[in-house]
């Protein structure tokens, strides 16, 4: 345990135990940072799907649970490390700190509570260690002051509040192509077909290389689980009575929800089954009381573009990462170089020349 001590309170930190979790929960619920991937629900079905570990590190004032941030932890074989990874998209810290008057006492109380919690994190014997926040994480100095790297990157995020203006922001061509999906009888439907989803996500990852985010059995197994607890739901495009596009979303806090997986049957591309999907997802979510939706990651790629057609607004994140080991650099930098190996063979073996 960290503790320091003021003038008027005392900020503590230490691992939550399960008993602590509902208490967690509730903070994640209610703070502006906090999101699915934060809740103890959604890391332990992530955890049995792939394996890996969890433990929460709380930060308290006075003893009051105020904060915190989730820890889920994979094994390499420098050692244990900490990041986010597909499905986990945010792994960064949450809050929930009592209203002050002022914003100068806010501020203190805020950089008090990160400066406890990136001293506590800076002891962690971790060969790895990165913290992907939300866009409402910004004030990140006491990491920085602790000599933490902050990297910039940016993810799309659609407002859902007012349907009307949203759709005034909708680009003409994605416009066209939704109005013509809906006259060609194109639906949008929610159920629980997951077959549906992995057999567009597969097909998609064989035509462009986008990873699987999980095997078949194993993806089935902790959509299931998340499901009966309320934290995700497919949607599709039918045509026909088919899936031509489908797409899996991630519930929790009523903030925002989260597009984590899509899919696309290439023979009904030109349709624009995709850019429909997108749109009747987000009026859906947003009949279900959800303020934004969450495209995940803005990458310079075709997809990205796709994602603000949808009139979506650019929002920026922080990453935050502690010194990696020595043995961690080396053992990434092997990897690194196996995969690009393993690109340039496979180029070569498509290459007739």
């Amino acid at each position: 345990m960290a503790a320091s001590a003021g003038r008027a309170t005392r900020v503590a930190t230490r691992e939550l135990s399960p008993s602590d979790h509902s208490e967690w929960s509730e903070l994640v619920t209610e703070s502006e940072h906090g999101s699915v991937y934060a809740l103890p629900g959604y890391l332990e079905a992530l955890c049995r799907a792939t394996g890996a570990s969890f433990r929460i590190v709380g930060v308290f004032l006075d003893g009051r649970l105020v904060g915190g941030v989730p820890l889920y932890e994979r094994r390499a074989r420098s050692g244990t490390y900490v990041a986010n990874r597909l499905l986990l998209y945010y792994n960064g810290i949450v809050l929930r700190l009592p209203e002050k008057k002022f914003p100068s006492d806010a501020t203190s109380q805020e950089l008090g509570v990160l400066q406890a919690m990136a001293e506590d994190l800076g002891r962690r014997p971790y060969v790895h260690l990165l913290l992907h926040n939300r866009s409402t994480v910004q004030d990140v100095r006491p990491f920085l002051a602790q000599g933490w790297q902050a990297r910039l990157s940016y993810t799309y995020v659609v407002p859902l509040e007012d349907h009307a203006a949203q759709w005034d922001r909708v680009d003409p061509n994605l416009k066209r192509l939704i109005v013509r999906c809906e006259r060609d009888g194109v639906t949008y439907r929610e159920d629980d077909d997951f077959d549906a989803l992995f057999r567009l996500h597969l097909a998609t990852h064989q035509r462009k290389g986008a990873p699987l985010y999980l095997p078949e059995k194993v993806f089935a197994a902790w959509y299931r689980e998340l499901s009966s607890a309320g934290l995700a739901r497919l949607g599709h495009a039918i045509f026909d009575g088919k899936a031509i596009a489908s797409q899996l979303m991630l519930l929790g806090p009523r903030a925002a929800a989260h597009t984590v997986c899509a899919g696309a049957d290439e023979q009904y591309l030109r349709m624009g089954a995709s850019a429909l999907l997108r749109w009747h997802s987000c009026l859906a979510l947003a009949r279900a009381g959800y303020r934004a939706n969450d495209l995940t990651d803005a990458a310079l790629n075709p997809v990205t573009r796709f994602k603000s057609q949808l009139g979506a607004e650019l929002t920026p994140t922080w990453s935050l990462t502690r010194g990696d080991t020595l043995m961690f650099r080396l053992e990434s930098a092997v990897q690194r170089w196996r995969a690009a190996a393993s690109r340039g063979s496979r180029a070569a073996a498509e290459d007739p020349e």
